[in-house]
């Protein structure tokens, strides 16, 4: 099997993560956590979503240590797949010929769970007139058909500015994958800009009124930054509370444009909806996708034990906070207007 060439990671980092892994690998019992530290790769849209797990495990779990790595999910998956990390984060799933090549080179026994349903969010200046897009002007706006704001709304002639984190985030290789032609670029079929994260991105687009940002949902709720100014033990007890009911508000620094997907399957029906949690669960927003965890760490090792804690109760209850919903957590949805 041939392995990417992932020269976005540094030498440094490998090496770092190679002495990571190699502690806390004393034999543990079934329902313990081992202690030690390790890395984890993640591509830097579910950022707040992994610092806050990780605050909580090691809170809990004073002699274990997480030390996330930000980079986009392609140099993620291509640095676990040469054993540089034993763990990441990642919307897709290992292929059953990356699993064979793990065991086979490395000995190592892949595990992989889905931990949330993430939303793609598309957000505009809030002196931005429009509202609200569908499906078909999303794929148009995509693929150089759409160019200008006065086509969607108003009388301003100035060119759509599509503001992305990087061209390797697994946000723009979702869109693409969606909406453009096998091997099409943003670049090339609009007036696109990359930035280096996800906080960027928002940063362009509430100075800029002609910038429509494409950002993972989590990076635009409120809640997390709420949670975020308690005490972590008055947290941890929120967190372990066995109440069902979710409900996010987002940010109202920029507009978060609604989406419609007027097709066969809903009765063609215009409503356009924000990618509020109560829609994900629903369905009615459409720009979803899933966000898997994947691991090879041994059952005795911190990574493994972080592995059982961000798909566990706490960990997925953590979810809850910050505009996606977690995959097993079996919510009462509370619609937010």
């Amino acid at each position: 099997m041939k392995i990417k060439n992932f020269l976005t990671i540094t030498s440094s980092a490998l090496l770092l993560g190679a002495a990571m892994v190699a502690t806390g690998c004393t034999p543990i019992k079934k329902g313990e956590y081992a202690n030690g530290a390790a890395t984890i790769f993640c591509d830097d849209g579910f950022k707040n979503v992994l610092d806050e797990e990780i605050e909580v495990f090691e809170y809990s779990y004073p002699n274990a240590s997480i030390l996330p790595i930000y980079v986009s999910e392609g140099a993620a998956i291509d640095t676990l797949l040469a054993d540089g990390t034993q763990a990441v984060i990642a919307t897709q799933e290992l292929t059953k010929e990356q699993i064979d090549f793990m065991k086979s080179k490395y000995k190592r026994v892949v595990r992989q769970k889905c931990i949330a349903v993430d939303a793609v969010a598309l957000i505009a200046n809030k002196n931005n007139p429009v509202q609200a897009l569908s499906m078909e002007e999303i794929k148009d706006i995509l693929n150089g058909k759409i160019t200008r704001w006065s086509q969607l709304a108003g009388n301003d002639t100035t060119k759509i500015k599509l503001v992305f984190d990087n061209a390797e985030s697994s946000t723009v290789n979702y869109l693409k994958t969606k909406f453009l032609p096998a091997d099409a670029k943003l670049s090339e079929t609009t007036n696109s800009f990359a930035q280096k994260n996800n906080a960027q991105v928002f940063d362009v687009v509430k100075t800029d009124p002609n910038a429509l940002g494409i950002i993972s949902v989590s990076w635009l709720g409120d809640d997390l930054s709420e949670a975020k100014k308690v005490p972590m033990d008055k947290r941890m007890e929120d967190y372990k509370n066995e109440a069902d009911t979710v409900a996010t508000t987002l940010t109202s620094e920029v507009n978060i444009i609604k989406v419609s997907n007027p097709t066969e399957a809903n009765d063609f029906s215009p409503v356009a909806y924000k990618p509020y949690q109560a829609y994900i669960y629903s369905g009615d927003y459409p720009l979803v996708r899933k966000v898997y965890m994947i691991s090879t760490g041994s059952n005795s090792t911190v990574l493994h034990s972080f592995y059982t804690f961000v798909t566990g109760f706490v960990g997925q209850k953590i979810i809850t906070k910050t505009g996606i919903m977690p995959y097993e957590y079996h919510a009462r949805v509370v619609e937010v207007k």
